[in-house]
C-alpha cells in the first residue's frame, strides 16, 4: 500500500524535475517548424500566384485575346473597372468580371 501512495504523490518541485526553460521550447520549436513548412508550401506560393494575377488583369487592354476561368476563348472589345466585354463570335459579345480572366493569350 505505501508503494501506491508513493505513485500518487505530487512530483517534486524544482529545476530538475521539470526541465525549467528547455523544455517549454521543445515544445514550441515543432510548432514553429510546421509554421515556416506551410509558409514556403503554402502561403508564399499562392501570394505570388495572386500577385501575378492582379498585374495580368491591370495590363489587359481592348484587342487581347483572353481565356476565362470557366475556359471561354475570346477579344476584349471593351473594360470596364470590374467587368470585361468578350467578343466569342462576330457579333457576339459577353460582359464577365474581371476577376474570371485566367489568362491572356499570345497570338
Amino acid at each position: 500500500m505505501l508503494g501506491l501512495a508513493f505513485a500518487m504523490a505530487a512530483p517534486p518541485q524544482g529545476a530538475a524535475a521539470g526541465g525549467g526553460m528547455m523544455a517549454q521550447f521543445q515544445g514550441v520549436i515543432p510548432l514553429v517548424f510546421m509554421f515556416a513548412i506551410f509558409y514556403f508550401l503554402l502561403i508564399r506560393p499562392q501570394q505570388k500566384k495572386a500577385k501575378e494575377h492582379r498585374a495580368l488583369l491591370d495590363a489587359l487592354k481592348k484587342g487581347d485575346q483572353v481565356v476565362t476561368a470557366g475556359g471561354m476563348h475570346g477579344k476584349v472589345t471593351a473594360l470596364d473597372d470590374q467587368v470585361v466585354t468578350l467578343e466569342i463570335a462576330p457579333g457576339v459579345n459577353v460582359r464577365i468580371n474581371k476577376g474570371y480572366i485566367a489568362s491572356v493569350k499570345q497570338d
